[in-house]
C-alpha cells in the first residue's frame, strides 16, 4: 500500500514536471506591460501673445572711422581692444598727441582767443569742465576762462602751454570709444582726413534686416526677446527702425527694414563681441483667453482635438472636446464646453 501510493506520488510529480517543463520557461519570464507616466498641468488664462522671429547680428554700436585732422607722421597708436575715455590719447602724430573730447560736432577749426561764438566752443568747455579745468558754465563764448581752462589742461598733459588748441589735436565724440582696428600703422606719412582709427562705441547693440511683409512689427520703443548662443535669452528695446533698403541675397535684391535693438542689460550678453542671435518681435497677442502646454492636446479625428480633464477627487480622466487658438510661447489657446481656468489637463511626462 505504502508503496503503491508512493508510485502514485511518482506518477503525479512526474506529471507536474512535464507539465512546467511545456507550459513555460524560466529563462523567458511572461512580459511586463508598460503605462506612460503622464504628469498634470493647469488651465491658465491670462495673455498669449505670437512672435515673429527674425535673425540679427550682436556686435559693438557706433562704428565709425577716425580721421586725422593734421597732417605728419604717425608716431604712436592704441592696439585693437584698447577703450579711450575723454581727454586721454587716440594716437599722436609728429609726437604730439590727439586728444579724445565729448561732443557731438566735428571740430573745424581752431580754438583761440578771437574766434567767433559757437556750440563747437561750448562742447569744448564741457568736456574742460568734465575734466575739471573750467568752473564756468559752459557757453558758446571762447573767452580768457577759455584760454585758462586750456593752459591748464595743456600742463597736466605735458603739453606746451598756449591757450590755444590747433585743429586736429583734439577729436570731438559722443562718448568714450573702443579701438576696433587700426587704419594706418606706425610710421605711416598721413594727409588731414586720413583714416587712422576704426573705433566704436562701448555699447553693444543688435542690427536686424526684417522682411518688408513684418514692418508693422517694429516700432521705436517696443519690446523684444533676444535669443543668445548660451542659449540664454535678454531683453532689448527697439532703437530706431530705418527706411526700406535693398539687400543683396542668395536669391537676389530684396527690400528689408534695418532695425536696431537696445540691450536692456548689456551685462547679459557676456564678452561676446560680435555673434549671429534671434530676434523675438511681439505679433499677434490674445488677452485673457485659455491655455494648455502644447502637449496637452490630443487628436481626435481628423482635425479635431481634446483634452484630457483630472477629475481632482477620484484622479480620473475625461477626454473633452476643444477648439484651438494661437500658439505661442509652447502653448496653445483652447475654448469649448466644460473648459475653465484652474482645471488640471493630461500632459505627457518625462
Amino acid at each position: 500500500m505504502i508503496v503503491g501510493a508512493a508510485a502514485g506520488v511518482a506518477v503525479l510529480l512526474g506529471a507536474g514536471a512535464g507539465a512546467y517543463a511545456f507550459g513555460a520557461t524560466p529563462s523567458s519570464p511572461p512580459p511586463v506591460k508598460k503605462t506612460l507616466h503622464v504628469e498634470s498641468a493647469p488651465i491658465e488664462r491670462g495673455t498669449l501673445t505670437g512672435t515673429t522671429k527674425s535673425t540679427g547680428t550682436l556686435a559693438y554700436a557706433g562704428a565709425r572711422d577716425i580721421m586725422s585732422g593734421v597732417g605728419g607722421v604717425i608716431t604712436s597708436l592704441p592696439a585693437p581692444g584698447t577703450q579711450i575715455a575723454l581727454g586721454q590719447a587716440l594716437f599722436a602724430v609728429d609726437n604730439v598727441p590727439v586728444f579724445l573730447f565729448h561732443g557731438d560736432l566735428p571740430a573745424w577749426r581752431a580754438f583761440e582767443e578771437g574766434m567767433s561764438n559757437g556750440p563747437d566752443v561750448a562742447q569744448l568747455e564741457r568736456s574742460l569742465a568734465a575734466l575739471g579745468y573750467f568752473s564756468r558754465e559752459p557757453d558758446e563764448e571762447f573767452t580768457a576762462r577759455t584760454a585758462e581752462a586750456i593752459r591748464a589742461w595743456q600742463k597736466a598733459t605735458g603739453q606746451e602751454r598756449t591757450g590755444v588748441i590747433d585743429l586736429g589735436r583734439v577729436v570731438f565724440s559722443v562718448g568714450d570709444v573702443r579701438v576696433a582696428a587700426v587704419k594706418a600703422p606706425v610710421g605711416a606719412q598721413l594727409g588731414p582726413g586720413s583714416p587712422v582709427l576704426g573705433v566704436t562705441a562701448l555699447d553693444k547693440k543688435v542690427d536686424v534686416d526684417l522682411k518688408l511683409a513684418d514692418q508693422q512689427l517694429a516700432t521705436v520703443g517696443g519690446k523684444v526677446t533676444i535669443d543668445l548662443p548660451s542659449g540664454k535669452s535678454t531683453d532689448g528695446t527697439i532703437a530706431s527702425v530705418g527706411v526700406p533698403t535693398e539687400k543683396e541675397s542668395g536669391a537676389g535684391k530684396t527690400v528689408v527694414i534695418p532695425v536696431v535693438v537696445a540691450l536692456s542689460d548689456p551685462a547679459s550678453v557676456g564678452p561676446l563681441q560680435q555673434a549671429s542671435v534671434t530676434v523675438n518681435f511681439p505679433s499677434e497677442a490674445r488677452e485673457n483667453v485659455l491655455s494648455v502646454p502644447v502637449g496637452a492636446l490630443q487628436a481626435l479625428d481628423g482635425n479635431r482635438f481634446g483634452v484630457e480633464i483630472v477629475d481632482p477627487r477620484s484622479g480620473k480622466t475625461t477626454r473633452v472636446p476643444v477648439t484651438t487658438g494661437l500658439f505661442a510661447g509652447g502653448r496653445v489657446e483652447i475654448t469649448g464646453p466644460g473648459i475653465d481656468e484652474g482645471q488640471k489637463v493630461v500632459v505627457p511626462g518625462s
